[in-house]
């Protein structure tokens, strides 16, 4: 047994007077966090309603080769999205509510990040509707070795806050003083763009894929649409969901690169990295209890590309009656690299029937639509 002498009157007075220095600077720091939260909920500014969160890059959120999974940086990126949206909903009076993800835009990974690099994700209210809000994130890598920096991705996330007393209440949000008329009315087209794509996503998301072939029934011809197809079942549990007990978007995104990173790893057969994120739009909330199903598929492959499709499906095991449902639906484009992370040709896809056929011709078409975007975009900053 290890005995302990009593601390002399002396000492005792000397601890004291240190707590009570740490308790006044903890105090005085919690008052300036009031007035900050405070004059943030006054002004309901851009400037006042912005969020950063960092991280180092450990070995488990990389691949085989140390990259770090587009799904890690997609979970961060939706992490930062809800913060800086719950917090700015929450600064009217009313029912307390939570933001929900119900859509990201073509998300852009334009480098890789490694094991050992911080990441420091940046998010910005940049518009808000009577019931929606536009975030934009953006996530630099940091080596801290050297000091350097870069872009790695940028991405476009949208929310609706619901009620934390109903969920299926849909909650006001607070205007955003905008810096200029012509900023509102960029932000405005956003919108209703936004809007009509997701009207038009409704009307192919029903669609019933395919079980995905049992290993002793895969085609034995490789480069195929069956060859490459997987899926993901994955029970959701408490630590995957918000206070809402439904899932968080960063959760089933994460599920989606993953499965989308097998595809492409099966079709090539070399390191995979996620190249970017077509829309991702959330059609239906998954609860607690769920069991998901998350099934990718090969679409189009271009030269040095691939597009994969990935559905989710929810079910719940306690009320099977309801049925399965469409949950998310997305399009991942993802290259293929040699030991030096340069870029590799990718094997062509063979095409089996027609519905194959007409999925790929809608995939090239979105290829050389995301292509001749990025070329204009390249000329208009040059």
């Amino acid at each position: 047994m290890r005995c302990f002498r009593p601390r002399s009157s002396k000492a005792a007075d000397e601890v004291d007077k240190r707590a009570a220095v740490v308790d006044k600077h903890q105090a005085n720091q919690s008052q300036q966090v009031s007035r900050d939260i405070s004059e943030g909920g006054k002004t309901g500014t851009q400037q006042a309603f912005n969020y950063k969160l960092s991280r180092i890059m450990r070995p488990d959120d990389a691949n085989i080769v140390g990259n770090i999974h587009g799904g890690i940086i997609l979970k961060m990126i939706e992490e930062a999205g809800c913060i800086v949206s719950t917090r700015h909903c929450n600064t009217q009076n009313g029912d307390r509510c939570l933001a929900v993800l119900v859509r990201v835009e073509k998300t852009e990974f334009l480098y890789p990040v490694f094991i050992g690099e911080v990441a420091h994700v940046t998010a910005d209210i940049t518009y808000t509707s009577k019931h929606s809000l536009e975030v934009q994130v953006k996530v630099m890598a940091e080596n801290i070795l050297t000091g350097a920096k870069k872009l790695a991705n940028k991405a476009a996330l949208w929310y609706v806050p619901c009620s934390l007393q109903n969920v299926d209440k849909i909650a006001e949000v607070p205007p955003l003083k905008y810096a200029s008329a012509e900023q509102e009315e960029e932000g405005k087209k956003r919108y209703e763009a936004q809007k009509m794509e997701r009207l038009e996503t409704k009307a192919r998301i029903e669609e019933v894929v395919p079980a995905p072939p049992s290993p002793g029934d895969v085609p034995k011809e490789q480069h195929t649409v069956g060859f490459s197809q997987s899926s993901l079942i994955h029970l959701v549990g408490p630590s995957d969901c918000t206070l809402h007990d439904y899932v968080h978007g960063g959760v089933t995104m994460k599920l989606m690169d993953e499965v989308a990173g097998i595809v492409a790893a099966r079709h090539c057969n070399t390191n995979i990295v996620t190249a970017s994120v077509d829309a991702i739009n959330f059609h239906r909330k998954i609860k607690k209890g769920c069991v998901v199903t998350v099934t990718g598929r090969l679409i189009f492959v271009s030269n040095k590309s691939m597009e994969i499709e990935v559905l989710v499906d929810a079910a719940s095991l306690v009320e099977a009656d309801k049925g399965k449902y469409r949950a998310v639906s997305a399009f991942f484009t993802f290259i293929s690299l040699d030991k030096e992370n340069k870029p590799l040709p990718v094997p062509p896809l063979k095409i089996d029937g027609e519905e194959e056929q007409r999925r790929f011709e809608e995939g090239k078409a979105r290829y050389l639509q995301n292509k001749a975007k990025r070329l204009a975009d390249k000329e208009r900053q040059q």
